[in-house]
């Protein structure tokens, strides 16, 4: 990627953190299979420090949007505390296939990485207690309903993790009956009716992290990417504010 257009998807920089707005298709960081990772690139966005920013929480490969990076150790170190005591509002805005019962709700369940020979690693609920499955809640609420031809009922949701198990939100929104649109793991038909690829519908919408005492807490947010617009405005979305 290039220094131009990493700097381009910045949304935020102070003396602590910076935010980009991660493009889905690529992972944050290196991983066992290779290939391209956004992680290679922070050194373009050094902008004077003596070293590059450093991940102070991980996205998925295909999931766009609000990344924050801690400039220096000690803003990583306050960082990661931070989101670990769950002090980092989250909002994910994500199309899903059909849509849940009611317009509003929680979905709480332990989580577990399991694996098959046929079709590789997934987390799964099981019941709390379940050896090595971790607690994990998400607040959600629908924003609006439609139709896209082609494809059918799908819906506009927002969701907001309270804890960050991998892959929370897309098993919680399988788990409501409506998984998110474009997911090949939870069945979030990943295949237009053309047979093509069909991008997962899952996008950070925004951060808030309350970074200093003495200061009104950072609200980040980061525009819809193009390929999640049509969805969301077949259910009402009315395109970003100028």
């Amino acid at each position: 990627m290039r220094k131009e257009e990493l700097e381009r998807r910045l949304l935020h920089r102070d003396g602590l953190m910076l935010v980009v707005d991660k493009p889905a298709g690529i992972a944050v960081h290196a991983g066992p299979g290779g290939g391209d990772d956004l992680e290679r690139y922070f050194h373009h966005l050094q902008f004077g420090l003596p070293r590059p920013p450093s991940l102070a929480h991980r996205l998925d490969r295909d999931t766009s949007g609000c990344l924050v990076l801690g400039r220096h150790p000690k803003a990583l170190r306050k960082l990661g505390i931070l989101f670990q005591q769950g002090r980092v509002e989250k909002t994910y805005w994500a199309a899903v296939l059909g849509g849940p019962e009611g317009e509003s709700g929680r979905v709480e369940n332990a989580l577990v990485k399991r694996t098959d020979a046929k079709r590789g690693w997934r987390m799964i609920a099981v019941a709390p207690g379940t050896e090595d499955a971790l607690e994990s809640v998400t607040d959600w609420r629908v924003l609006g309903r439609g139709t896209m031809p082609g494809i059918g009922p799908v819906s506009f949701m927002e969701f907001n993790p309270r804890t960050g198990r991998t892959h929370q939100i897309r098993v919680h929104a399988m788990g409501l009956g409506c998984p998110v649109l474009g997911d090949p793991v939870y069945g979030g038909k990943p295949l237009t009716p053309e047979g093509q690829a069909l991008a997962l519908h899952l996008h950070s919408r925004a951060v808030t992290v309350p970074l200093q005492q003495s200061k009104p807490p950072v609200t980040v947010t980061a525009p819809v990417p193009p390929h999640m617009r049509a969805a969301l405005a077949a259910c009402g979305w009315a395109g970003e504010s100028p």
